[in-house]
């Protein structure tokens, strides 16, 4: 829940007076033009940006919870959140299961790079993967290790036509168990949303 949420970067504002009341499962789409503030949304709810007026409250199982114990809870790729390049796709992924306290064997990742098409990849470096490939190991990233809160910016980034299946494919899966949140310009992904909150214009369904 967001209870007037106002946002500064700078001298501009970015977010004000913004207030939303989500649960999951399902998915809400937050759309809007470039610069509403659509990825200072999701840093918020992250936990990763602390608002400059109003507060964001985490629950789960009735449960309120604190930021710390939210961000283990919480699963978030973004185009400007990077991945570890001197590590393999193996090793991203179970520093950041383990970062979160879940249990992982060594065929979880294998499983997970299956998933998203990176099978027989997942020993290399990601410093040797293509955009795409990064892009798909940010969405196995952030789905793996049961997150009860799925935070997404503009997930089909530098994905072909497959890819882009694939992606609506996992998260039409997650949503039926936790909330995911897909910020988004994308028409397409736009319309996954079970309810939309539109920035710089009106609240949508």
């Amino acid at each position: 829940m967001g209870e007037d949420l106002g946002v500064r970067l700078g001298r501009r504002t970015v977010l004000a007076g913004l207030a939303f009341d989500w649960s999951g499962p399902g998915i809400v789409a937050v759309t809007g033009p470039n610069g509403a503030g659509k990825t200072t949304l999701l840093k918020v709810i992250a936990a990763l940006l602390r608002p400059g007026r109003g507060a964001v409250r985490w629950e789960d199982g009735g449960r309120a919870l604190a930021g710390r114990d939210a961000r283990a809870r919480i699963g978030f790729a973004a185009p400007e959140l990077g991945l570890w390049e001197d590590l393999s796709g193996l090793e991203n992924l179970a520093f950041l299961a383990r970062a979160r306290g879940r249990a992982w064997g060594a065929g979880d990742g294998q499983r997970w790079l299956e998933r998203v098409g990176l099978q027989g990849r997942g020993d290399e470096r990601v410093q040797a993967y293509s955009s795409g490939m990064k892009q798909r190991l940010k969405l196995a990233c952030a789905l793996a290790g049961g997150p009860r809160l799925v935070l997404l910016d503009e997930p089909g980034s530098n994905l072909d036509a497959e890819g882009r299946g694939m992606t609506e494919a996992l998260v039409g899966e997650a949503a039926r168990e936790t909330l995911v949140v897909v910020a988004t310009n994308d028409a397409t992904e736009a319309g996954w949303g079970t309810s939309c909150l539109e920035l710089g214009g009106v609240a949508g369904r």
